[in-house]
């Protein structure tokens, strides 16, 4: 992940979490994953946060364990939910999760955080960690122009969807649509993936 977004995501971690956990549920999210994860599989958070969406797949039957390269938002995650599993990990190398390992995984607003050099190996990684036949969930925010920072110095890359659709080539597009989020009100470009048996 991009430093200085990893370095304000560390710094002001409570502040965000408390931000995310006010905003509304994100019920077009969950009405996708309703509609195309697997219902019971082995389900990864890649981007974690402060674990809202971790527990939200828990409570409705997509037994999950959250990741994040941010050791301030993992606290976060912990002590607003105990039960689940929350491991550091970043992007693009995922240390320590095997290929394979997850029937869902879901990658919310992340990739749009990464230098524009590790956006398609992260798109790879997180695909890779699908099954065969199971489903990735892939969106991020939509910066038009050029790359832009926030106000806490967060980086939001600007690149065209064609490098995270050329990654997923040999994928199955299920979803493939830029909407305004239900939660945020930002425009979103959202992707689900499913990969085929072999």
């Amino acid at each position: 992940m991009d430093r200085a977004t990893l370095a304000a995501y560390d710094k002001e971690a409570a502040a965000f979490a408390q931000d995310w956990h006010g905003q509304p549920a994100p019920v077009d999210l969950q009405e996708i994953v309703g509609q195309f994860f697997i219902k019971g599989g082995a389900t990864a958070d890649i981007g974690c946060g402060s674990g809202r969406e971790v527990a939200w797949l828990n409570a409705n039957g997509f037994p999950a364990e959250g990741f994040d390269a941010s050791e301030g938002l993992l606290a976060e995650a912990r002590a607003r939910y105990p039960a689940p599993r929350f491991t550091r990990a970043e992007l693009p190398a995922l240390s320590g999760i095997a290929a394979g390992s997850f029937d869902n995984v879901l990658c919310e607003t992340v990739i749009m955080h990464l230098d524009h050099a590790l956006i398609a190996p992260s798109v790879r990684r997180v695909f890779e960690l699908v099954r065969p036949g199971g489903v990735l969930y892939l969106n991020w925010r939509v910066t038009t122009g050029d790359d832009a920072r926030d106000a806490h110095g967060r980086l939001y890359a600007a690149f065209d969807t064609a490098l995270v659709r050329s990654e997923l080539a040999a994928a199955e597009l299920l979803l493939d649509a830029e909407v305004v989020s239900a939660s945020s009100g930002k425009v979103i470009h959202r992707l689900v993936a499913g990969k085929g048996r072999r």
